[in-house]
């Protein structure tokens, strides 16, 4: 049966056509009636489909050997559909260079599937945070199936990844890996003591010596400098030493994080089974930028313990603030970034993860340049936002609304984000015309005010209990689906290609 034929037979319903699967005499694929999407099997009803049979949906009946089940995009059927086609599933990733799309609205992944065929870039293609899904009122179950269904409607049968991320708790651990996640970002920022610059000598040495495992640190590193070879051999080895100072303050910096981090992991094993998973530690939101010295002392705890990392975020120089481009000296941050990556190929080798790491275009190309392969990017809220260019286009009224809602917000969202401190640049988005309302988008405060209010305004209720804006947002981008693909994979492909991931 032809792509046509089965658009006959369903309809005004629109069929994705490179999602047309065969398996033995049955055919599956997607549509979407409306604002329906359906997984769609067509089949001769004489014929016996014990595959068929497991997927719930309804039949109809079209002619004597023709019959159309109709099935919702339920979790049982993405389960489902992982075991029919394993493609539509998620694997660890390993060493492979990844971009992560952490895609809050659920709608974004066949855009990402486009840029990334087009690059060829590797996808951690379902990514977000525990927080992020109490933001939005999504489960992890939601999220991972949104990357299934989209993956199936795409036909991607690439390997891409799905990361749990900042994970803090056992709990959070076991909740995503009943989800079906393959990446686990642990977050161990409650255990990391940022105060460590600020005791004096007597004070660092009274909490190291209470420290457990300080004596174990002193005899690995007090004194000693190690040499870390850089990939050229003609240049002289990185030199990482550590004083008395400088030994304890990464220890009660980092000692308890890193023990922590060994927890996670160890259930990680006993859940996931070793090897069976990608891990990474995260410590970037962390007051104070990671030191060389401080690196090199979590990776090599790391290693000592046998806890392998695929990658490892760190506190960087500068500022990464959400939705906008770096800020600080560019020049400090690819020198620190070549120590940095040089101790991650000597103790690992394991990736550099890029946190905050939408719309940083000004140091995208020195990531690429430093890090050649070894770099993992995450990206998030910059695909809310794109999104909501859809909105001002197609709706001004209500990006204006939704504009005001967010600048309500802004002082109490902002307080678990690292942006701007208040709105008093802010562009008059009252006074402005219809056509202009996008420019928000472009300017720095204001995608940083719509950036923190996300989960307002998705969580936001009206005087009947009914949701404020979700609803509307989500008819919207359905309904202008091709608009929004055509937004978020030129984006997508904007950063793929400023971090030298294409290879086509």
């Amino acid at each position: 049966m032809t792509p046509d034929q089965i658009q006959s037979l369903l309809g005004s319903t629109k069929l994705y056509t490179q999602s047309i699967q065969h398996v033995d005499s049955d055919i599956y694929c997607f549509a979407k009636d409306g604002h329906q999407h359906y997984l769609i099997i067509i089949f001769d009803p004489h014929l016996l489909s014990p595959t068929r049979d497991t997927f719930s949906g309804e039949t109809q009946n079209i002619e004597p050997d023709v019959a159309i089940k109709w099935c919702m995009p339920t979790r049982s059927n993405a389960a489902k559909l992982r075991q029919l086609f394993p493609w539509t599933a998620p694997q660890p990733l390993g060493l492979k260079t990844s971009f992560g799309a952490g895609d809050r609205l659920g709608l974004a992944a066949p855009a990402h599937i486009q840029a990334a065929r087009e690059c060829g870039a590797t996808l951690i293609l379902a990514q977000q945070s525990i927080r992020e899904m109490t933001r939005t009122q999504r489960t992890p179950d939601q999220v991972l199936d949104a990357a299934t269904w989209g993956a199936f409607q795409e036909n991607y049968q690439e390997p891409w990844g799905a990361d749990a991320d900042h994970l803090k708790t056992e709990g959070d651990v076991r909740q995503l890996v009943e989800a079906g996640f393959t990446f686990f970002t642990i977050d161990p920022s409650e255990f990391v003591d940022d105060k460590v610059l600020s005791y004096n000598s007597e004070e660092l040495e009274t909490r190291f010596a209470a420290f457990k495992g300080s004596a174990e640190f002193a005899t690995r590193y007090l004194d000693r400098t190690f040499e870390v070879p850089l990939s050229d051999d003609n240049s002289s080895p990185l030199q990482v030493s550590f004083s008395r100072v400088t030994l304890l303050q990464a220890a009660l910096k980092y000692g308890r994080a890193v023990a922590h981090t060994d927890q996670l992991a160890q259930l990680l094993d006993n859940l996931k089974g070793t090897g069976n998973y990608d891990l990474e530690m995260s410590v970037d939101e962390t007051a104070t930028p990671t030191s060389v010295e401080e690196h090199f002392f979590i990776a090599h705890e790391l290693k000592l313990r046998g806890v392998q990392v695929q990658s490892l975020a760190l506190r960087f120089v500068g500022e990464f603030q959400k939705g906008i481009d770096y800020i600080g000296n560019l020049g400090e941050f690819e020198a620190r970034l070549r120590d940095h990556i040089t101790i991650a190929r000597h103790l690992g080798p394991y990736k550099i993860s890029i946190h905050s790491g939408s719309d940083k275009f000004s140091i995208f190309p020195i990531i690429g340049k430093v890090c050649g392969g070894l770099v993992h990017e995450k990206t998030a809220g910059t695909w809310y936002l794109e999104a909501l260019r859809v909105i001002a286009r197609v709706e001004p009224k209500l990006f204006r609304k939704i504009c005001e809602f967010a600048a309500e917000r802004f002082p109490i969202d902002r307080a678990t984000y690292h942006v701007v401190s208040d709105l008093h640049d802010l562009p008059d988005y009252e006074r402005m015309a219809n056509g202009e309302l996008e420019s928000i988008l472009d300017n720095n405060t204001g995608r940083q005010m719509l950036h923190v209010t996300f989960g307002s305004v998705l969580t936001d209720k009206n005087e009947r209990g009914g949701w404020r804006f979700r609803d509307r947002i989500y008819w919207l981008l359905e309904n202008h689906e091709d608009l929004h693909y055509e937004i978020i994979k030129s984006h997508s492909k904007h950063h793929m290609q400023a971090l030298g991931m294409c290879h086509t």
